[in-house]
């Protein structure tokens, strides 16, 4: 009758329970958990009072917002960002209060805009022009430094990017080949010869002293790297105010805060300590102003452009991830026990005196104290019973304590394992003065196994590992002063340092404890005797042997991803200018010091090349093709033409399109690989190609063809190319 009525009962309640509950539940069982969410929403509109839809509700919720930002973090990792934004749309409508709402909003917008950053660096990359693509990626990492996309094309900019290549996004004019021969000539007349030789202007600051006097000879560079040359030797720096113009200032410190532009980055660090860093960038980069914060982890650096790019790059060489391993120990501790006990046992005391009698009359021991000598004969003798005892007992043990723990370690962090008990001691203190008062205190002592772990992982995926280990176990327990304890410990211990692969495992044994023990009891004398000793007393061996037996196998669970070179080989300016652009000059180029004396006089018109055009014939036309025979992976090639003669030249200008393309369009291409010529008489027309990453360590030819050369009154004369348009393109290093 009783579970009749608990069974109505439960019907009851089932039949008053609300039914979207069960329709909600029903949806929650096949994982539909935003429609179970939106039942029971509108249940609880209707009844907002029951406390079990609201219970349910929470319930639905937790699991909706959970199953949504899961889809989010999945299709946010496959680039699929409108289907993101579709499933963020439905977490808004399950909880508009989710803390994480607002920045998966700000990721998913985020990642749409990296993704066109990051195609638009990839065709800069393409396309040769490299600095482009490298502040692409650098905007973007400060953004989200682990992103895989441009972490790959920061390095691919790096490696197409030689060490001594850092300067800025120039503009065509600035790569044209120049030749520089002065002797004791005014600063403002080689800057004039300059400017007339390639349409750039220069502007000087108040206190440029434009009568210093500079000595130069320089052949075969392009006017960045003449520019930078004649500034360095000159105490002079330079500030580009577009793309052909340039301020030239004096490098003093006063200058430099008045005309140098600064930017104030934050960099966000994943791993490094920010206190290390902001040593190594003081120490490296020697900035201007920078600033922590540790509870964010962050560093704020106020310098140059040129400082910042260093800054950058260091910190991208040092915020790396720790290694770590994994640590596989097994512990065993093989213990075994045997115990024989051979031989009789006598009667170790023999009575004789008065018996003492009940009052049945029967013997229940002897009487004690004084008796009378008449009565001795009541004297009777007795031994214990029973009088001879046999001892035949063997006792055998195994046993195996095993403990097999994985721990994953940090890099040259310590680890430790504690496997056994703690014994309370405890320790009173009695207090004399005044009234007599006792305290006790309790202290913990540890027996069993310690140990103590320290890793160190090497490049090399080898594991230096510092082992500690104790096994102590309990012997006795001593009774001490007034009732205190105290526990007589035994202990083994080992201290080793080893160097394992991944994955290898090590034995360390050796920890043995070997107790044998031999005891006899029995008649003095006749129980040592060999062999028939054991008809007078019993013998016992006992043999105790414990072991510990340690196997530790490192498995390494990440090793430090070493930075690519062109992280760890940075041009670092010079020591007054850290992070400065470099002066070093290209291979082919050519540079001295002319001899003292003479005039001044701009190169293109004393050079050898000028005397020999004088020396053509009226009748024939010559064109001058000059080509930077050599340049780095993905460099500028200048392509210099030169009418050396009266006439009017034109003709087309050939090149693989597939590895070569042009820079700085002056006239309207014949099509791919093509560009036309039109050169006026004594005119002159430079041409920029890049290189693409294609043509790396490719020897490449450039040439001329269709050339026709016209008089002003219609008469033509053949055209002879002077010069070779080989152009060698190095390997990716």
């Amino acid at each position: 009758m009783k579970q009749l009525l608990v069974l109505l009962s439960v019907v009851l309640l089932a039949a008053c329970a609300n039914p979207a509950l069960r329709q909600a539940e029903d949806l929650g069982r096949t994982n539909q958990w935003p429609a179970a969410l939106r039942v029971l929403d509108d249940a609880l509109a209707k009844e907002p009072g029951d406390p079990q839809l609201r219970a349910a509700q929470v319930r639905a919720r937790e699991q909706a917002t959970a199953r949504l930002i899961l889809q989010i973090e999945a299709l946010r990792g496959a680039g699929r960002w409108d289907e993101a934004q579709a499933v963020l749309s439905q977490l808004a409508l399950a909880d508009a209060r989710h803390p994480r709402l607002a920045a998966l909003t700000v990721d998913i917008e985020r990642g749409r805009r990296h993704e066109a950053q990051l195609a638009a660096g990839r065709t800069a990359l393409k396309e040769g022009r490299i600095e482009r693509a490298d502040a692409i990626a650098r905007e973007i990492l400060a953004e989200a430094p682990q992103h895989p996309g441009a972490r790959l094309l920061a390095s691919q900019v790096g490696q197409a990017r030689p060490l001594e290549m850092a300067v800025g996004e120039l503009g065509p004019s600035f790569q044209k080949p120049v030749t520089l021969e002065f002797r004791d000539a005014p600063l403002r007349q080689v800057f004039e010869a300059l400017s007339r030789s390639s349409a750039i202007n220069f502007v000087f600051d108040k206190d440029v002293r434009a009568d210093a006097r500079v000595t130069v000879f320089l052949r075969g560079v392009t006017l960045d790297e003449a520019l930078r040359v004649v500034l360095s030797t000159q105490q002079l720096d330079r500030k580009l105010l577009n793309e052909s113009s340039v301020l030239v200032f004096p490098n003093t410190p006063a200058k430099q805060r008045e005309h140098q532009e600064l930017i104030t980055r934050t960099l966000y660090l994943t791993n490094a300590d920010v206190k290390q860093v902001q040593a190594m960038v003081r120490t490296i980069a020697k900035v201007r102003d920078i600033h922590i914060d540790e509870r964010l982890n962050l560093l704020i650096v106020r310098d140059t452009p040129e400082v910042l790019r260093l800054v950058e790059k260091l910190i991208a060489s040092v915020d790396l991830p720790e290694p770590e391993v994994m640590l596989e120990v097994e512990v065993m501790e093989l213990a075994t026990d045997q115990v024989d006990a051979l031989g009789l046992q006598w009667p170790e005391t023999i009575n004789y005196g008065l018996p003492a009698l009940d009052s049945l009359g029967q013997v229940v021991g002897q009487v004690s104290g004084q008796v009378f000598l008449n009565e001795r004969r009541g004297f009777r003798g007795s031994i214990a019973n029973p009088a001879l005892v046999a001892t035949l007992r063997g006792t055998a043990g195994n046993s195996n304590i095993l403990a097999n723990p994985k721990i994953r370690v940090r890099n040259r962090d310590k680890a430790k394992v504690h496997i056994g008990q703690k014994l309370p001691v405890f320790t009173t203190t009695t207090n004399f003065t005044g009234s007599t008062s006792v305290a006790a205190s309790v202290s913990y002592l540890d027996i069993g196994l310690k140990l103590d772990v320290e890793p160190t992982v090497q490049l090399d995926n080898d594991v230096v590992i510092k082992i500690g280990m104790e096994v102590s176990n309990l012997i006795r327990q001593v009774t001490g002063p007034g009732g205190t304890t105290a526990y007589e410990i035994g202990t083994r211990n080992t201290a080793t340092v080893l160097r394992l692969a991944d994955g290898e495992t090590q034995v360390l044994a050796g920890l043995i404890n070997d107790e044998d023990r031999k005891t006899a009891a029995g008649i003095p004398g006749l129980s040592r005797i060999p062999l028939l000793g054991r008809l007078f007393g019993t013998q016992t061996d006992t043999r105790n042997k414990t072991e510990v037996v340690l196997l530790i196998t490192p498995r390494v669970v990440r090793n430090l991803a070493v930075p690519d070179a062109s992280l760890t080989r940075l041009a670092s300016g010079v020591d007054a200018s850290p992070g400065a652009y470099s002066t070093l000059l290209r291979r082919e180029a050519r540079v001295g010091v002319g001899p003292s004396g003479g005039g001044a006089a701009p190169a293109p018109a004393a050079t050898p090349a000028t005397a020999a055009a004088a020396m053509v014939p009226s009748g024939e036309a010559t064109l001058k093709l000059d080509v930077t025979p050599q340049i780095p992976a993905g460099g500028t090639v200048s392509v210099a033409l030169k009418n050396e003669s009266g006439l009017h030249i034109k003709g087309e200008l050939e090149y693989d399109a597939s590895r070569l393309t042009e820079v700085n369009v002056v006239t309207v291409g014949a099509g791919p690989g093509r560009q036309k010529v039109l050169l006026p008489p004594r005119g002159e027309q430079v041409i920029v190609l890049r290189a693409l990453p294609s043509a790396a360590g490719q020897v490449l030819n450039i040439g001329v063809s269709g050339l026709s050369a016209t008089g002003t009154n219609g008469e033509s004369a053949p055209v002879r190319v002077d010069g070779s348009g080989l152009l060698t393109v190095e390997a990716v290093k």
